[in-house]
Formats: C-alpha cells, sequence, structure tokens
C-alpha cells in the first residue's frame, strides 16, 4: 500500500531585519559621497579664488584704473602719478604727464587715445580764475597730454570722475553736482542740467543713452537719453548715504555703494532703490558687477566683499592689505584688478584646482 507523501515547498531561511547600527552607517557612507562629490564638482571656483599684490614702486594713492583687455592697462593717482602695463601687470612702467598733479581718474578707448581728470592744489593757484580742476587727454598712447579746460562752472569746483559709454561718448561729474558731456570723442564739451547740487561721485553708463551718477546727499541720478534729462532715483531707507560709485548689468539691474557699508541695489533702471546687508560697516569705495549674479565691492581698511547671488549674501574676502581700496575693475570674471593708497595694487585670478590622484 501506497503511503501519500505530502510534499510542501521548501522554506528559505527568513531574513532578520538589519539592525539600526547598520542602517545608520549606510547613510553616513551615502552622505559621505554626496558631500564629497559636490567639493570636486565645486573645486575650480571654491578653491582657485584669489587675489596677489603686484609689484607698483610707487607709494602714491593710487585712485583710478582702467584696462583695455586682459594685458593693457593703466592706473592713475597722487602727484601727478601715472602707471601703465602691457603683461597683466606683471610689470608696471611710469609714464610722465605734464605735471605733477592729482589724477582721480584715467580711460582710454584704444591704445592711443585716453583721458585723465587732474586737480590742482588749491594753494599753488597764482589766481582766483584759475580752474581747480581740468582734462588732460593724449593721442600717442600717454607719450604727450594737452591740456582741456571747461567753461561754465565754479572754477573752485572739483571734477572727480569721467565716464565713456564708447570712445565718442562721455561724462564728467563733480562738486555742486556739475555735469559735462561730450558726442565727438572730446572736441567739445557741453554742460548738462543736474537736478542736483550734492557732489557727485561715481556713474556707470552700458550705452551711449541709459547712464547713472551717484554721490552724496542719497544722491542716484538716472538718464535714459545720455543725459539729456536727468531724474532721482527713490532711495528706501537710505537718508544719509553718501554713494561712491555705482555699476550696472543691462538698463535695468544695478547696485550703488557708499559710506559706512551701505549697498543699494535697483531692478528697474534705477527708479527705485532698496538695501541689501552688507555685514560691514566701513565705507565702500568702488563697486563691479561682473555678472547679473556675481560682483565685487571695495573700500576702506583694505575692505573687499564678494557676491555670487545677486548681493543676498555679501561675504568678506582677504585682501591681504589693510590699506583703503579706491577703485576695481574686471575685463571679466576671472581678470580684475584692485588700487588704493600707498601703492596698492592687488590683481584677481583663477589659480588651476589640483588634480586628483587616480
Amino acid at each position: 500500500m501506497l503511503r501519500a507523501i505530502n510534499i510542501s515547498p521548501l522554506r528559505g531561511k527568513e531574513k532578520k531585519p538589519a539592525p539600526l547600527a547598520s542602517l545608520f552607517r549606510a547613510r553616513l557612507l551615502t552622505l559621505a559621497f554626496c558631500l564629497l562629490l559636490s567639493a570636486f564638482c565645486l573645486l575650480p571656483s571654491a578653491f582657485g579664488s584669489n587675489w596677489s599684490r603686484q609689484p607698483s614702486s610707487t607709494m602714491a594713492w593710487l585712485r583710478a584704473v582702467y584696462f583695455l583687455d586682459q594685458n593693457r592697462g593703466w592706473v592713475a593717482g597722487s602727484g601727478g602719478t601715472l602707471l601703465e602695463t602691457k603683461d597683466g601687470g606683471v610689470t608696471w612702467k611710469r609714464l610722465h604727464p605734464p605735471s605733477k598733479d592729482d589724477l582721480h581718474d584715467v580711460y582710454f578707448a584704444n591704445e592711443t587715445v585716453g583721458w585723465l581728470v587732474a586737480e590742482r592744489d588749491v594753494f599753488k593757484l597764482k589766481t582766483n580764475d584759475e580752474p581747480r580742476a581740468y582734462l588732460l587727454k593724449t593721442e600717442d598712447g600717454g607719450f604727450s597730454w594737452r591740456q582741456i579746460f571747461l567753461n561754465g562752472f565754479d572754477t573752485n569746483a572739483r571734477l572727480v570722475r569721467a565716464v565713456f559709454a564708447d570712445a565718442e561718448r562721455g561724462w564728467v561729474f563733480g562738486e555742486t553736482g556739475v555735469v559735462f558731456a561730450t558726442r565727438d570723442g572730446g572736441a567739445h564739451w557741453t554742460r548738462q542740467v543736474s537736478p542736483t547740487k550734492h557732489l557727485l561721485l561715481g556713474g556707470a553708463f552700458v550705452d551711449p543713452a541709459h547712464g547713472w551718477l551717484v554721490g552724496a546727499g542719497a544722491t542716484i541720478l538716472q538718464t535714459s537719453d545720455g543725459g539729456m534729462t536727468w531724474r532721482n532715483g527713490l532711495v528706501r531707507n537710505g537718508a544719509g548715504a553718501r554713494f561712491m560709485a555705482t555699476s550696472f548689468v543691462g538698463n535695468r539691474l544695478g547696485w550703488a555703494v557708499g559710506s559706512t557699508g551701505s549697498v543699494f541695489t535697483t531692478t528697474n533702471g534705477g527708479l527705485n532703490w532698496f538695501q541689501q546687508r552688507s555685514n560691514v560697516d566701513v565705507d565702500l569705495l568702488d563697486v563691479r558687477f561682473v555678472s547679473a549674479a556675481e560682483g565685487w565691492a571695495a573700500g576702506g581698511e583694505g575692505t573687499l566683499l564678494h557676491t555670487t547671488d545677486g548681493g543676498v549674501r555679501w561675504s568678506v574676502e582677504s585682501s591681504g592689505t589693510s590699506h583703503p581700496l579706491n577703485r576695481l575693475f574686471f575685463v571679466d570674471q576671472n581678470h580684475g584688478w584692485a588700487v588704493g593708497f600707498g601703492g596698492t595694487i592687488l590683481t584677481y585670478g583663477q589659480s588651476v584646482a589640483p588634480k586628483l590622484k587616480s
């Protein structure tokens, strides 16, 4: 007699639940891998940004810097100091303007045609009719200079800055809200009507029509017709601010910086301005944005500020100096310069990130 055999499926060993310690270790390993991957992706930007000092061979107070490209540039300052470089600042050569008057600004349209804003020592003027401020123009790369005096404003007033939209169209401005403009490369200068009597200290033009001037008394002026008409911007919570400089990306997005760490921004072409937090209280003397997100500000005590989110957050960068930094200039995101007191010239660049060993 056959017996019925009950055949049942084989049962494997049941898996025991993983201990909590093992799960915790696995999650830690995953997190560490993600952090390592993120750090590797950010190496070129986070590792390589740096400022370094260039030899200037002068102790002058350098107040202005301008570059045509990564190699060709000029620096100007006190006592008629004018330096040029053809190698990005690795070496600087002294040029010789016709006097030892202080130089407040420098601009070159190309390698031969350039402009300086100069100021005489008021105690060395021979008569009360002599103008305190004047322009210098070169057409041979700085070997010779021609003085240009502007008429129609107080002879004791200072001209502080020159801003050019191109080789033909430029503006100079300064004390008592005075603004002069040229449309023919400086052959003629015409005084424009300004709605302020405050000292104008900084400016920017993105094209021959759209420009901005900033200064004392929380002054921010805006034009969309090349200065034929200027109008005041509305600065919210900025009463008493002394603005030193402004920078724009396009004709709507801009920033202005000034006294006691003031930073303001606009998104409507300068009609309205709103404050940003710089987290410093030193005077900020210049600002430059290289894109809508990335910008730099410089100021007293060697201060350098950097943002990569349009000024929502500003971080302090090491400059290696305690001297005031008066002016910034960038030709692109990876090549910039800052100049200031004591012959200070700093250059900014991206160093190469180290290769990971395989």
